[in-house]
């Protein structure tokens, strides 16, 4: 191949060289987003809003088969809102850009630019719920949320970002909590098996819990740094906000009651992850399930032969598009095959598809893996069920690949020293023992500069004593330097 052809892997830093650079580098190169005039703001590219659009619809899909809806609320909220919940207020004060004059004219009260709507929707609930017979109320909202952070990332960490929040009213505690721990599974089962993320279950400590819930929980994922990235989380609220909404319905024994409530969400941050966890030096590469291109066709061959094999081309992509593959050809003459292998594969495009005139002759094409780089001769009357099979691999590639990494980069320690060590020299997790104690938690942070991530749900390892204090422990916890 010629070193023309190698143009845009030069143009992207090594992993190893500097992980953050190769991070800005690839979601630039592969067209994905550009910077706004907006501090913290980005402009999704039709390549990286189309990843959005294929997580946003099928979240959507599962949201609907147990019973949600979609709902819209105001992007504008009041001053006087958040004052209602103390700790909920305190939590997002630091990130909440306001509005104080409008028209030319000041604002009574001055409007916070959404930065989640527990507040906004708690109350509506007040007004529309009145008997149990409204309950439960299974509600999901598609948004934008403003959060004035101070050092941004795009896709990880954005001043404005887009996400879906669930917000739900039930009964009693019972079905609140149930609720919490089905939508955790829903967002473990389509991380693990729509993007090929694996991530670790569990609930937050209090001082990571989201600002007014009971109990938070969450899905964590691994980077190719080590660090992780909070994928999504779930909360049981108790009844803190439907106290400060007052939020009450008639219950069966015609007494008024506090409604218990429950919220959740997932964002753009996940585009974010998939790119850290299985991107390579080459560039994207994406899980099957959301790439735009799904299956790129290459023809190639001398330029006596160009229209034969361009037609045929031709007649593969409607087969594919047919059976519902997004496929792209790329019949350009004037560019080289080998400079359009490295840019799909840069692109992150899950498999190639080259065809030539002895290929037409023998009745067959290539496959081409951007995981393995495997390559497959195929019967082109078998086109459709090989390409449909390549996906499963590839997919089922990048979890293990993902998985296995992960394993290779997860540790257990004993004492602070331990970590400390642990987090200089080798990036990754680790589990250690705490006694509960917010101090101990603190003093984690500050001497490793890692957070605890949640007390996994399931850990082969179980510890026994405090990492600080030596104190017994109360939780194994996952502990990691995060984005």
């Amino acid at each position: 191949m010629a070193n023309d052809d190698k143009q845009f892997v030069t143009e992207i830093t090594p992993q190893q060289e500097d992980f953050s650079r190769w991070y800005i580098d690839v979601i630039k190169k592969a067209d994905l987003m550009d910077y706004s005039p907006v501090r913290g703001c980005i402009v999704f590219k039709p390549d990286g809003y189309e990843i959005w659009e294929h997580i946003q619809q099928e979240l959507d899909r599962r949201f609907k088969e147990t019973g949600h809806r979609n709902a819209y609320f105001p992007l504008f909220i009041p001053e006087s809102f958040f004052q209602k919940e103390k700790e909920h207020v305190e939590g997002f004060n630091p990130e909440l850009p306001w509005v104080t004059e409008a028209a030319g004219e000041k604002l009574e009260e001055r409007l916070a630019i959404r930065p989640t709507s527990e507040t906004m929707i708690g109350h509506m609930y007040e007004r529309w719920i009145q008997s149990y017979r409204d309950l439960p109320v299974l509600i999901n909202q598609w948004a934008n949320v403003v959060r004035w952070e101070k050092r941004t990332l795009p896709f990880l960490r954005t001043s404005e970002f887009l996400w879906q929040e669930g917000h739900t009213a039930h009964e009693n505690e019972e079905e609140a909590r149930e609720e919490t721990m089905k939508i955790l599974e829903i967002y473990r089962d389509f991380v693990e098996n729509y993007l090929a993320i694996p991530v670790i279950v569990g609930q937050k400590t209090p001082s990571e819990k989201f600002a007014g819930a009971v109990d938070t929980f969450s899905i964590e994922a691994m980077m190719k740094d080590g660090r992780a990235v909070q994928a999504g989380t779930s909360h049981y609220l108790g009844t803190n906000f439907a106290k400060a909404f007052e939020i009450k319905y008639l219950n069966r024994e015609n007494v008024q009651e506090y409604v218990h409530t429950t919220s959740w969400g997932v964002s753009t941050r996940l585009i974010g992850s998939l790119i850290m966890v299985h991107g390579d030096d080459r560039g994207l590469a994406l899980p099957p399930k959301v790439a735009p291109k799904q299956v790129m066709i290459i023809p190639i061959g001398p330029p006596k032969t160009r229209d034969l094999v361009v037609g045929k081309a031709d007649e593969l992509f409607s087969e594919l598009k047919k059976a519902g593959i997004r496929v792209g050809i790329d019949d350009r003459a004037d560019v080289r095959p080998g400079w359009k292998f490295n840019e799909y594969e840069m692109r992150g495009v899950p498999i190639r598809l080259e065809i030539g005139p002895r290929d037409m002759e023998n009745g067959v094409c290539v496959l081409v893996s951007r995981i393995s780089g495997e390559k497959k001769v195929v019967e082109q009357a078998n086109l459709v069920e090989e390409v449909q099979a390549m996906l499963e691999q590839v997919h089922q590639e990048m979890y293990n690949r993902a998985k296995s990494f992960r394993e290779e980069n997860f540790y257990s320690v004993d004492s602070l020293d331990e970590m400390k060590a642990k987090v200089e020299e080798q990036r990754g997790f680790t589990l250690a023992g705490w006694c509960g104690s917010e101090a101990c938690e603190d003093t984690v942070k500050s001497e490793t500069g890692a957070t605890s991530r949640n007390i996994p749900f399931k850990t082969e390892v179980q510890k026994h004593t405090c990492l600080v204090c030596g104190e017994q422990a109360k939780h194994t916890v996952l502990f990691a330097r995060a984005y």
